[in-house]
C-alpha cells in the first residue's frame, strides 16, 4: 500500500485555507494538516488541525516530525492599506515558512499570488508574461506585500532549487461566496470608473481558483503561472455583464479625492475597493504557460463567471418568477457549455495520448 503524502495548509481558518483543506481531505493518498494561530472556526472532517503561528520558531520541528511533503501557503491578511500587522504576517510570516521548509527538507511548496503584482501601468504590453518585472502598487497593502513575497519566492528558488515551488497568479476573483475587491466593486449598483479610460480586464471564478490550487498540490508543476478565465474584456463590458451602472469620474479629481479622503481616515474602500490605477490601465496576464506547461484550464469563461455572479446578486433581491426562470435557463445553458468543453478536452486528450503511444510503439 502506498504511503500517504502529508500536505500542510497554512491559514486554515481563512477562506482559501479552509476551502483548500476541505477539498484536499477527500483526495486519495493524502494526509492533510491544517495550521492556524487561532482555534478552528468550523470543523473540517478528516483534517488534522494544529494550532500554531506560522512565525513560530518550532515550525521546522513540526515539519520534520510530521514528515510533511508539501506546504500550501495561504496564511495572508488582505488589506487595502499597508500596515505593520499585515506586513508581519504576510511577508515576515512567509519568510519564516520558507526558512522552515528549507531546513526541514520540504519537497514542494504551493502559494497563491495575484497578477496585480505586475502593476497597472500605461506602458504594460497587451499580455504580461510571467517573467515581466513586478511593478505592483506600493500603496495597496496586499499587493505591496505580494510583490515582497514574490521576491522571497525568487530567493527560495536560488537558495533551495530542490524545492518544487509553484506560484499561481490570479486576476480579480469573483463568485457568490468570496469577498474580494472586485466582488465589492461589482456589488454596488453604481460603480466608479475613470472618464476616458476603459482598460482590458481579466477575472476568474472562485471555484476555478480552488481547483487550480488543488491541481498544483496534487500534481508536480513547479514554476510561476498566470491563471485566469478565457476571455479578456473591457471594463465597460465587465460591468455590463455584471448588471452595473457606471459613474465616470474625471481622473485628476478622482485621484485627488481618494488621497484627500484617505488621509482623513474615511472608509473610502467601500466605494472604491480597487485602486484607481487598476481600473485605468491594463494588467492582463498571458495564459500560454497555463495551457502548455501547467496543463490547467478553468471551467468558467469570463462571461460565464460574470453572468453567474450577476444572476446570483439579482436572486438575493426580490425577483418575479419570470426573471427567476430566465436566469435559471441562462445558468443551465452556461453549465451545458462548460460540460461540453470539458468532454471535448477529455476526448482530445485521449486522442493525443493514443497518438503519442502509437508513435512510441
Amino acid at each position: 500500500m502506498a504511503k500517504e503524502k502529508v500536505v500542510l495548509v497554512t491559514g486554515v481558518n481563512g477562506y482559501w485555507g479552509a476551502r483548500i483543506a476541505g477539498r484536499l481531505v477527500v483526495e486519495p493518498g493524502f494526509h492533510v494538516i491544517g495550521l492556524d494561530a487561532n482555534p478552528l472556526k468550523e470543523e473540517i472532517e478528516g483534517l488534522d488541525f494544529i494550532q500554531a503561528d506560522i512565525r513560530n520558531p518550532l515550525l521546522v520541528d513540526l515539519f520534520k516530525l510530521e514528515r510533511v511533503d508539501t506546504v500550501c501557503h495561504l496564511n495572508f491578511i488582505e488589506t487595502a492599506r499597508p500596515s505593520e500587522t499585515a506586513f508581519d504576517i504576510n511577508v515576515m510570516g512567509t519568510m519564516k515558512v520558507f526558512g522552515a521548509c528549507i531546513e526541514a527538507g520540504i519537497r514542494k511548496v504551493v502559494i497563491r499570488s495575484s497578477t496585480a503584482v505586475y502593476g497597472a501601468r500605461p506602458d504594460n504590453p497587451a499580455f504580461l508574461v510571467e517573467d515581466h518585472p513586478l511593478r505592483g502598487s506600493r500603496h495597496y497593502g496586499y499587493t505591496k506585500d505580494m510583490v515582497e513575497i514574490e521576491a522571497f519566492c525568487n530567493g527560495l528558488r536560488r537558495q533551495a532549487p530542490q524545492i518544487a515551488l509553484t506560484v499561481l497568479r490570479f486576476p480579480s476573483i469573483i463568485g457568490s461566496t468570496v469577498d474580494t475587491p472586485m466582488t465589492r466593486f461589482l456589488k454596488e449598483l453604481w460603480t466608479p470608473t475613470l472618464l476616458g479610460f476603459d482598460p482590458m480586464m481579466q477575472v476568474i471564478h472562485e471555484e476555478d481558483v480552488l481547483e487550480a490550487l488543488v491541481y498544483a498540490v496534487v500534481n508536480d508543476v513547479p514554476g510561476v503561472f498566470n491563471v485566469a478565465a478565457e476571455g479578456v474584456l473591457p471594463l465597460w463590458r465587465l460591468m455590463a455583464l455584471a448588471g452595473k451602472f457606471s459613474i465616470p469620474w474625471f481622473h485628476p479629481l478622482a485621484y485627488w479625492g481618494v488621497g484627500f479622503l484617505g488621509d482623513s481616515g474615511l472608509r473610502l474602500t467601500r466605494y472604491v475597493p480597487i485602486e484607481l490605477d487598476y481600473i485605468r490601465y491594463s494588467w492582463v496576464g498571458d495564459l500560454t504557460k497555463m495551457h502548455e506547461e501547467l496543463g490547467f484550464t478553468p471551467r468558467y469563461t469570463a462571461d460565464e463567471a460574470l453572468r453567474e455572479f450577476a444572476g446570483l446578486q439579482r436572486m438575493r433581491r426580490y425577483m418575479p418568477e419570470s426573471a427567476v426562470l430566465a436566469y435559471d435557463e441562462e445558468r443551465l445553458r452556461d453549465t451545458i457549455d462548460r460540460r461540453r468543453r470539458l468532454k471535448d478536452r477529455t476526448v482530445e486528450g485521449a486522442k493525443r495520448a493514443k497518438a503519442k503511444g502509437g508513435k512510441n510503439g
